[in-house]
């Protein structure tokens, strides 16, 4: 890439899942009514963007989100399986309380954030982190000079933050990963990240989940 790419990138908007505490991965949930209003919200508030692109993960929770910004901009929405979340195996469905109580060796690794750790049936998060950066990485070769919306999940996010930071994966998560929220990076020559703004959620201000429901 001759001129960097900016992204935009997006958390989904919530689930019932997400309000529940509950581990989503792979499994595949559409977003509530709150999670549509916010998806709503986050289109008006980049309706004057320039986007190039608009990309997203297969899973609906994503694509939906990634459909109301894609109409704002007379875009498709380009599918990624790349930039799903993690897969967590026989966590997903459970909550964090279940969790604990039902597999504790495994849990105590997981909040340990071991990097090489894959609870049954699940992706490490080396094997994770690979998998979403190259995604990201390819989208924003096909744009340099452009920006383009990468719409995907906390963990994809999370990934992307500590490339663009040096933050090891290993490390405490000490920033937010707020549904729906703005997240700025710029993609240099050589697939390098770097931080331009993170968790501007000032669009969905006043938005709760009555109003949604209502």
């Amino acid at each position: 890439m001759d001129e960097p790419t900016r992204l935009l990138v997006i958390r989904h908007g919530e689930t019932l899942w997400n309000r529940a505490a509950r581990i989503q991965g792979h499994t595949d949930i559409p977003l509530s009514p709150l999670g549509r209003a916010q998806a709503d919200q986050l289109a008006a508030a980049l309706a004057d963007e320039p986007l190039a692109a608009v990309y997203a993960s297969d899973l609906s929770r994503a694509r939906q989100t990634a459909e109301a910004l894609a109409r704002a901009h007379g875009l498709p929405v380009r599918l990624d399986a790349g930039l799903r979340e993690r897969s967590f195996g026989r966590f997903e469905g459970l909550s964090w309380d279940e969790i604990a109580q039902r597999h504790p060796e495994d849990a105590a690794r997981w909040r340990r954030r071991e990097p090489d750790f894959a609870v049954g049936g699940g992706e490490s998060l080396t094997v994770f982190s690979a998998r979403c950066l190259a995604a990201a990485r390819r989208a924003a070769a096909a744009h340099a000079g452009q920006a383009i919306a990468l719409v995907a999940h906390g963990g994809v996010l999370d990934c992307l933050y500590r490339a663009a930071t040096g933050a090891a994966l290993d490390a405490p998560r000490s920033w937010q990963l707020g549904n729906a929220s703005i997240n700025r990076l710029l993609a240099t020559a050589g697939g390098g990240l770097t931080l331009v703004g993170w968790n501007d959620d000032r669009h969905l201000a006043g938005l709760s989940a009555d109003d949604a429901a209502a």
